[in-house]
């Protein structure tokens, strides 16, 4: 079994939204009013060559983010707080095909969330089947979440993706898991916080698990200082999947794995583990 980071194009975003500020309602007005950038991140896609077929966990983003009108004007976090650049020849099948994996020979397509930021190469994988979390779908496509920045509007169509809901079989601090292989290797866990519905994907492998991570946290560090980001919906849910996090790698040696954490790629090539006891 093989894995590769893909990295597709570059986002920046304010720092209040790596790190939150203040709590309730003032942690996102504090993200929307930074003035602050970040420098540029990557937008990690991760690519799984597994014995059962290949896995693709998030889908990264596509160039037509920078077409006037893709990204809603009326949307306050659009127009103020994110800015992505990224190419065609960046979009994640471009650089599967270099790799010499066929996007359309994909089994798999796991996107941990529904941002825009994850799912924008979905057009890529026309014969993956795409798996969602149910609550991340249901909020997404409801009146609510498209007010909050989702964009069914730019799924492709059709889109019928297979919604994932969890059995009670835990997996060490996680009290929930969807077994993805037969091989039970590539495991689906719920890490809400980032939002309602967001999972993340464990690959085990003999000495290792690698802990794809979405957005759980937007780096390592920022895990393992339990620092909440500034656009959770709930600070308690998000500071209970960190605290799970935590636990898992204190108990398993773990490559942990965020989207947009400019080491990931450097972290998965060298096998390297969480440093929890440097952390502390």
């Amino acid at each position: 079994m093989r894995v590769h980071a893909v990295r597709t194009g570059i986002v920046n975003i304010k720092e209040n939204q790596r790190r939150g500020r203040g709590h309730g309602s003032m942690r996102l007005a504090n993200t929307l009013l930074d003035g602050r950038w970040t420098g540029p991140l990557p937008v990690w896609c991760w690519v799984v060559e597994h014995p059962e077929g290949v896995i693709v966990v998030d889908t990264g983003t596509n160039a037509r983010v920078l077409e006037s009108g893709y990204l809603p004007g009326w949307n306050p976090y659009y127009r103020r707080n994110v800015r992505f650049s990224v190419r065609p020849e960046e979009e994640v099948g471009s650089q599967m095909r270099e790799l010499g994996i066929p996007p359309e020979e994909v089994r798999w397509v796991v996107l941990t969330h529904l941002h825009v930021d994850h799912d924008g190469g979905l057009h890529h994988f026309p014969n993956a089947e795409v798996l969602v979390g149910r609550q991340e779908y249901d909020y997404a496509t409801g009146l609510v979440g498209q007010a909050t920045g989702y964009l069914p509007n730019r799924w492709p169509s059709p889109f019928s993706p297979r919604l994932v809901d969890f059995g009670e079989e835990p997996v060490g601090p996680f009290p929930r898991s969807r077994v993805l292989t037969q091989a039970g290797d590539v495991l689906l866990v719920g890490t809400e916080g980032h939002t309602a519905g967001h999972i993340s994907v464990i690959v085990q492998e003999d000495e290792w698990s690698l802990f794809l991570a979405g957005d759980t946290s937007y780096t390592e560090g920022l895990m393992l200082e339990q620092a909440v980001d500034g656009v959770s919906p709930s600070e308690r849910v998000a500071r209970e999947t960190l605290r799970r996090v935590l636990q898992y790698v204190e108990q398993t040696p773990t490559v942990y794995l965020p989207s947009h954490d400019p080491a990931s790629a450097e972290r998965l090539a060298g096998r390297s583990a969480a440093q929890v006891a440097a952390a502390r």
